[in-house]
């Protein structure tokens, strides 16, 4: 069984920075790909960055060339650094772990608040 613990979230300004991490416990890490998703009250969860084993990155549109998803197979761990962050930026971040022996796993979300 996979256990994801998000940290890092917080109250930032627009304009700002945060790094969130991601740490699992338990399963295969290095075979799983892992996601970053986020969820605006009233809104769908919508994926925002996946790393493959590969180390292959997909991109949401709306984050393109802010924020960047890395991987440490070493930690077990994956983070997401956040840079010129918006408004719109503002949800709960959920990090995500699916692999073909793990299946698939989500964190508990760290809210991630960006004031205009």
């Amino acid at each position: 069984q996979v256990r994801l613990v998000e940290s890092g979230g917080g109250l930032v300004q627009a304009g700002g920075s945060l790094r969130l991490t991601c740490a699992a416990t338990g399963g295969i890490f290095s075979f799983n790909v892992m996601g970053w998703y986020r969820q605006a009250p009233g809104k769908q969860r919508e994926l925002v960055a996946t790393i493959n084993t590969g180390r292959i990155t997909n991109y949401a549109d709306s984050v393109k060339g802010r924020f960047t998803i890395t991987r440490d197979n070493a930690k077990k761990t994956v983070y997401l650094q956040m840079n010129s962050l918006k408004p719109e930026d503002t949800a709960v971040y959920y990090c995500n772990s699916f692999g073909p022996a793990d299946g698939a796993y989500w964190g508990q979300g760290t809210q991630v608040t960006v004031s205009s």
